[in-house]
């Protein structure tokens, strides 16, 4: 038990199969008591077909739980023993289902006592202890239906290493990522034009310089997305050059820079903010929508692989 108490609740599942397996081992114990020859495994498969029913394998899989390759797999076990026989369905011979033998009937009728006196030994336990496992067992399968581990840790990581983001005016330094960092999403999905070449070699004279600004997302130091606010007419910046590396997608880089453009845009007095983009790229206009932007239709735009044009008030 020592080690559970250092390696903490991540070893979850670990402990929860030792208990299993204590369980498990202690069944076996019961079974024998009763002079009743099954494996406690058995018992999902052979509770349902103790109605007399006969089922698929699928039925029982779904019935009980397991999968499908599991259940086949308890069900040649119990045919090896002659407690369950398989035959072509009534219904539909394609099918083999299967049903209890005489040798499974039999015993269904003796394991009856075994029954009453377990679940009555089970209450007596869950009694005795201070949290009712089988509801907190209850309430994890539904937490974990709703939203299963793997997201759960997926989400902890990137709020873990949003933490160690950094979204930092630009400065000359930069030029060379906000260049790169561009040109590596653009060439994948696009091809290079002549407009994009201008602002990413010269940055200071086509963005900097005309009342715009560009932002950089360090992560652990390291230059890894960018996005620039160009200035329009009015009170209005275009929302533009947002790129992330491929190697730090899902961290959430592209939200924080995004809510970080718009701040900025806010305390320079803008009052909208316009981008440009291309509906093939998904994950990018969902993330337009989730800042807030909604599709317009504007000005021709001057890039040939723009095809959708959105816009938000700040």
């Amino acid at each position: 038990m020592e080690f559970y108490s250092k390696i903490g609740k991540m070893a979850l599942g670990s402990r929860l199969r030792r208990l299993s397996e204590l369980i498990t081992e202690q069944s076996g114990k019961v079974y024998s008591y009763y002079d009743i020859d099954m494996q406690p495994k058995w018992l999902p498969v052979f509770y349902v077909l103790s109605a007399g029913e006969e089922k698929s394998i699928t039925e029982i899989a779904q019935e009980i739980g397991h999968s499908h390759p599991s259940v086949s797999t308890i069900v040649k076990e119990m045919m090896k023993k002659g407690l369950v026989q398989e035959s072509p369905g009534k219904t539909d011979g394609r099918k083999n289902y299967i049903k209890l033998t005489e040798q499974g009937l039999a015993i269904n009728e003796r394991i009856q006592e075994q029954y009453t006196d377990v679940n009555a030994a089970i209450e007596n336990a869950l009694n005795e202890t201070q949290y009712n496992i089988w509801k907190a067992i209850e309430e994890w399968e539904f937490l974990l239906e709703q939203k299963d581990l793997l997201k759960r840790v997926q989400d902890e990581r990137k709020l873990r290493e949003r933490k160690e983001v950094e979204i930092v005016p630009y400065e000359p330094k930069y030029q060379e990522a906000f260049k790169q960092l561009n040109v590596d999403w653009i060439s994948q999905y696009f091809k290079m034009e002549e407009t994009d070449y201008k602002s990413l070699d010269h940055p200071k004279e086509y963005i900097l310089d005309k009342g715009g600004y560009i932002l950089i997302a360090l992560y652990k130091g390291k230059p890894v997305g960018t996005c620039a606010l160009i200035k329009m007419s009015g009170q209005t910046f275009e929302l533009a050059k947002m790129a992330v590396g491929a190697a730090a997608k899902g961290k959430g880089i592209g939200w924080l820079l995004g809510n970080a453009a718009i701040e900025l845009a806010k305390q320079h007095g803008a009052d909208k903010l316009y981008l440009e983009s291309n509906t093939i790229l998904k994950p990018a206009i969902n993330l337009y929508h989730k800042l807030g932007f909604k599709k317009i239709t504007g000005e021709p735009s001057p890039y040939e692989r723009c095809n959708i044009q959105m816009e938000v008030n700040i």
